[in-house]
C-alpha cells in the first residue's frame, strides 16, 4: 500500500523522524486485529496484591498466593491467567470472603482454623489447597462426617441416585397434600435381600415404588444408613423424618418388616 516516498520530506536526515507502520500489501482488516492481539501484554501480577472475596477485602503477596503450584489460587495468580478488577483495582474473587481468612492464614505461616471447620474445609477444596485439605480432613470434625461417613457411601450401590429419586417421589405427591411418604426398603446383606425377595415382588406387581438400599459390604449397620440418608435429604433443605412402614402403608411378608421403612417429608 504504501512506500517510503510517500512521506519522503526534506533530506534523509529528517525523514528518520517519520515512519510509517508497516503495512503489507496482502494484509486485511482481520489480519491487522490478529496482529493487535497478538501484541497485546497479559497482566502482570504486583508483588503485594489486594484482594476482593466476594466483598471482603484482603492485602497478601503473590508469593502466599503462589505458595502451593497447582492449586487454584496459584492458578488465578499466575502471569498468563485471565483476572478480574473491582472498582477500585483490587484483584477480584467471586466467591464468599466469610471464610478466606483462615485459608490465608495458612498460606502464610502454616495456621489452621479451630473455628468453623467444616467451612474451611469446603473453601480448602474449592481452592485446590491439597495439603489443607488433608490436614483438615485429619481432624475430628471432618474425619467422622466426611471422610468415615462417605467412604461407607461410596460402598452402598447406588445410593446418590436413590436419593434423588426419593426426592422427585416426595415433591411429585406433595402437589395436593400437606405431606409425601417414599417407601425405602434397605438391606445390608444378601441374606436379608432373600428375606424381601417376595415382599418386593407384591409391590412390583401391584405397580408400586419403592426405593432399595444395598446390599454393601461394609460394618455400619441399617439405622446407619437410614440416618444418611436423613442427614443428606436434611442437608437439601427438606423437613423429613422415618420410622418402619406401617401397615397402613404396606405389610411386608413375616420376616421382612424390619427392612421396610416410610420416610415422611413434610412440606408446610
Amino acid at each position: 500500500m504504501w512506500s517510503r516516498s510517500d512521506f519522503s520530506f526534506g533530506t534523509s536526515e529528517t525523514n528518520h523522524f517519520l515512519r510509517p507502520l508497516k503495512y503489507n500489501s496482502d494484509s486485511s482488516f482481520d489480519g491487522f486485529l490478529r496482529m493487535v492481539a497478538a501484541a497485546e501484554i497479559q497482566p502482570t501480577i504486583p508483588p503485594v496484591v489486594e484482594l476482593n472475596v466476594g466483598g471482603e477485602f484482603y492485602t497478601t503477596t503473590a508469593d502466599t498466593l503462589r505458595k502451593f503450584p497447582g492449586s487454584k489460587l496459584a492458578e488465578m495468580f499466575s502471569s498468563s491467567a485471565k483476572v478480574f478488577k473491582d472498582a477500585k483495582g483490587r484483584f477480584f474473587i467471586d466467591r464468599s470472603g466469610t471464610y478466606f481468612g483462615p485459608i490465608l492464614d495458612y498460606l502464610r505461616s502454616g495456621e489452621l482454623p479451630t473455628q468453623h471447620i467444616p467451612e474451611v474445609y469446603r473453601e480448602a477444596q474449592f481452592y485446590e489447597i491439597k495439603p489443607l485439605v488433608k490436614l483438615l480432613e485429619d481432624m475430628p470434625q471432618i474425619f467422622g462426617a466426611q471422610v468415615a461417613r462417605k467412604q461407607f457411601l461410596l460402598r452402598v450401590p447406588g445410593y446418590s441416585e436413590n436419593l434423588e429419586l426419593m426426592v422427585r417421589l416426595a415433591r411429585a405427591e406433595a402437589v395436593v397434600s400437606r405431606c409425601s411418604s417414599v417407601l425405602v426398603c434397605a438391606v445390608r446383606t444378601e441374606e436379608d435381600a432373600a428375606h424381601c425377595a417376595e415382599s418386593l415382588r407384591i409391590l412390583e406387581a401391584d405397580k408400586r415404588l419403592v426405593i432399595q438400599f444395598g446390599p454393601w459390604k461394609t460394618a455400619p449397620e441399617i439405622r446407619d444408613l437410614l440416618d444418611s440418608v436423613k442427614m443428606d435429604i436434611e442437608a437439601q433443605g427438606y423437613q423429613v423424618t422415618y420410622d418402619y412402614c406401617s401397615k397402613k402403608t404396606f405389610q411386608p411378608k413375616p420376616g421382612a418388616s424390619e427392612f421396610f421403612y416410610t420416610f415422611l417429608f413434610t412440606w408446610w
